[in-house]
Order: structure tokens, then sequence, then C-alpha cells
């Protein structure tokens, strides 16, 4: 029931990523002020994951899926019916609200009902699963909004939302144990001393770097730029391009349990995975920019398929929060390292959004493929930054777990 409401927030998420064009169109707007909806979406998104961190220790997961499927309904009700850009923002910063308290919150139920030795992959499938609501904000929300129209298209996304959130309602309970009730609220103090404990734990920012650098170049691409760049840049029909986009979330599913079980598997070697990943996104898309003209359909196709596996990579950073800090404080830490890849996406929706606009000559209405090229290519000052924290802070969790073992009668279970 929870990754169902998983399932939908992903859905709710990505929902702007396919119909931006049309969004463009219906509100009159350049490719910088289209850049604003995704990022007042995820700028609220990302501000929120420390406070709903802390909100989820105290109140548990039950009631904050509910609250955000509450407000991601609300969000798509307003988007629906928008006609000004105000009204449209403040839709989608309802559905940012929302979408931060839902993922975090699904990951404490499974610290709950699941032993560690099964977490790595059942966060996995969580995040991979969850991937199906991107699937649904494809094909289907396409074919539904060019059939029906704006309305009618995110009517139908609200009436969903509201669905699961009855699921919710009926299923859902916090643990296993009947008659367990979230902890009692802690004092200010409490609270500033677990996010101080977590912060100052290495892990925890290996964690959050680990999460900016494997994340956004996937992210950003489904969730706003990955479509406009297939039709408008490399001249894909909105079909194919839709198609192509459903393609990297069933790889997405393929590529999930894979990471997870290396993760089980080499615990002290997760941080080769992330810069594996990292580099593999790199490079195909140094490949994908530096091609003369449009690029091939098999090349495409090999970008997508590497892009999907940034999804499950960036969830290694919350089995780094997992292993680094004990189950009370387990919202926090996530929450502190759920922000990382959020702030690198925002930055690189705006980024691209500028270079589009300035790049595109005047008087011509859509991005020539030149100016994605320039735009795409601010993705390289993120991933350099990413790849020296992670190493940065690998090294220092590294040190601080031989430190433990050196004092501890038992070593500390943790890896890097």
């Amino acid at each position: 029931m929870a990754v169902t409401a998983y399932v939908a927030a992903v859905f709710h998420r990505s929902s702007l990523g396919v119909t931006g064009v049309d969004a463009a169109d219906r509100f009159h707007i350049n490719a910088a002020a289209l850049a604003t909806f995704s990022v007042a979406q995820l700028a609220v998104y990302a501000a929120m994951q420390v406070p709903v961190g802390v909100l989820l220790d105290r109140f548990g997961s039950r009631r904050l899926l509910l609250t955000g499927g509450a407000l991601m309904v609300a969000g798509q009700l307003c988007f629906a019916v928008a006609t000004d850009v105000r009204l449209a923002v403040a839709a989608r910063v309802l559905v940012g609200l929302g979408d931060a308290m839902t993922f975090i919150s699904v990951l404490r139920i499974v610290a709950f009902w699941f032993p560690g030795r099964r977490n790595p992959l059942l966060v996995q499938l969580t995040g991979t699963v969850g991937q199906l609501g991107a699937i649904l904000g494809a094909v289907p929300l396409v074919a539904l909004l060019h059939h029906a129209g704006w309305t009618p298209a995110f009517l139908t996304a609200a009436a969903l939302g509201a669905t699961v959130l009855l699921l919710v309602l009926v299923g859902v309970r916090d643990t296993p144990h009947a008659g367990q009730t979230a902890a009692v609220a802690p004092d200010l103090a409490t609270v500033r001393r677990q996010l101080a404990d977590a912060w100052a734990q290495p892990g925890t920012r290996l964690g959050l770097w680990t999460h900016f650098v494997t994340q956004f170049s996937g992210a950003v691409f489904a969730l706003l730029w990955g479509y406009p760049f297939l039709v408008q840049g490399q001249g894909l029909s909105p079909t194919s391009a839709a198609a192509l986009l459903t393609v990297m979330t069933l790889a997405t599913l393929v590529c999930g349990p894979v990471i997870a079980h290396l993760c089980a598997r080499h615990p002290f070697r997760r941080s080769v995975v992330v810069f594996a990943i990292t580099a593999a996104t790199a490079a195909v898309w140094a490949v994908v920019l530096a091609w003369p003209g449009r690029a091939p359909h098999w090349l495409l196709l090999t970008l997508v398929l590497v892009l999907a596996v940034n999804g499950p990579g960036s969830v290694i950073g919350f089995d780094y929060a997992r292993t680094f800090n004990p189950v009370h404080r387990i919202g926090s830490a996530t929450g502190i390292v759920n922000v990382g890849g959020f702030v690198a996406s925002i930055a690189l929706i705006l980024a691209v959004g500028v270079v589009l606009d300035l790049a595109t000559p005047a008087g011509r209405s859509t991005p020539p493929l030149d100016a994605f090229r320039w735009a795409f290519a601010v993705q390289y000052l993120l991933w350099g930054l990413g790849a020296a924290q992670v190493l940065r802070y690998r090294n220092a969790a590294r040190r601080r777990h031989a430190a433990e073992r050196a004092t501890a009668p038992v070593p500390a279970v943790a890896g890097t």
C-alpha cells in the first residue's frame, strides 16, 4: 500500500515532464519560465526534506503519507484548471510539498517492517517499483492529453491520487506491531541533537553527495528537459519520445534489483558502483552531444538505458543513511540525504532553461539542437563537484569506521 502511494507520487512528480511543450503553449511562456514550474516543485521538495524527516520521526509514516497524498491531489486539481502562470506555479508547489512527504515515509516503513539484512534490496525495490508512476506519466498521460485536453487529463491525475489516498487510509500501518503508535514527540533540543548527530556522521554526508552526483541527469531528463530535447532537438515524434521515456523507466525496474544485490553483496564497494554509474552517464552524454547532427535512434536508446541506472544509483545514498545511523534518527538522516539530488536537479533545470533561451536565435520559437547541446553540457560541472565530494566523504567515513573498530568491542556494521 505504501509503495502504491510512492508510485502515485512519482506519477504526479513526472506529469509535467511529458506535458512541458503543451504547458509552454498553454501558458505562453519561454523555456526559462517553463523551468520555474519544475524548479518550484523541486525546490519545495528539497527544502522540506529535513523538516519532513523530523516530522516523520515524530508522527510516523501513515500520517505523512495521508497529508502528502492530499496535497498532491489538491495540486493536480489546481493545475487542471490553471490558465494563469502564478496559479500553475502554486499547483506545482503543492505537488512538490506532498511529494516531499512520500518516499522517506515509505523508507521508514521498510526499516520498521523488515530486518536490516533485507533493507538494501527492499529500498531499491521501493525506488524501482515507484518508477511505474513515470510510465503512467508518459505514454498514457500524453495520449489522454492529446485526446481529451489539458483539464480532463489532470483531473484524471487528481482522481488517481485520490484513489490511492483511500488505499493508504485503509491499509497502511507504521509498524507491524498492533497497538504500537508513533514515538512520543521529542522536544526541540532533542530534535536539534538528532539532526546535528545525523549531519556530523560522515556517512550521512557521503549519502547526500552520492544522491547528488547520481540522480540529477536522469531526473532532469525525465522530469522536464528530456521530452523537449527528443522532440524539438532530435526531431522525434511526441509518441516516440514518450516511448523512449517509458523504456527508460522499464530499464530502471531491471537495474534496481541488480544495484541492490551489488550493494548487499559488496557493502565496502558501494562507492565504486557510484563512480561507475557517474562515469558511464558522463561518457554517453559526451557521445550524444558531440554527434554531428541528430543522434541515431540506437544512440538515443543507449542514452536512456544508461540514464535508467541513475535512479537506482541514487538510492545507494539512502543505504548509507541507514548503515551509519541508528533507527531512531533514520527519518532525519534520510531527509538530509534526499536533499542532495534534488538540489542538483534544481540547479540543472534552471541552467538548461537559461542556456536554451540564450542560445536560441531571435525570432525562433523552438530551440535548435545546438542550444540543447550547450545546455546539457552544464552537467559536467555538477558531475565534477559531486564526484570530488563523494571521494572526500568516502575517505572521512572510512577513517571514522576504522576508529570505531579500534575502540569498540564489536565492530560497527558499515561500509563505503
